[in-house]
């Protein structure tokens, strides 16, 4: 996998990464490193994006799949809007 370019956007194979590093509880400062991402407060973010409640809402965790879906909402509606 290529590392991680500054400047640019998680991957949805960033965040599988992520999820499964996660469930083998590295920590976040680990997972960045792995990554290549600068700052561990990427990968803090990108958890807190990303992270779902099970059953009843008292178990969380993190969802690759929910965190790529909630950063393509989010980027729906970035940009310039239309006058139109």
């Amino acid at each position: 996998m290529p590392k991680h370019k500054k400047g640019k956007h998680l991957s949805l194979e960033e965040r599988v990464i992520i999820q499964t590093r996660l469930k083998d509880r590295c920590s976040i400062r680990a997972i960045a490193r792995e990554l290549a991402c600068s700052p561990p407060s990427t990968i803090s973010y990108e958890i807190r994006r990303g992270t779902v409640s099970l059953y009843h809402g008292k178990p969380k965790r993190y969802k690759a799949d929910h965190g790529q879906s909630v950063y393509q909402s989010n980027r729906s509606h970035c940009g310039r809007k239309s006058d139109f």
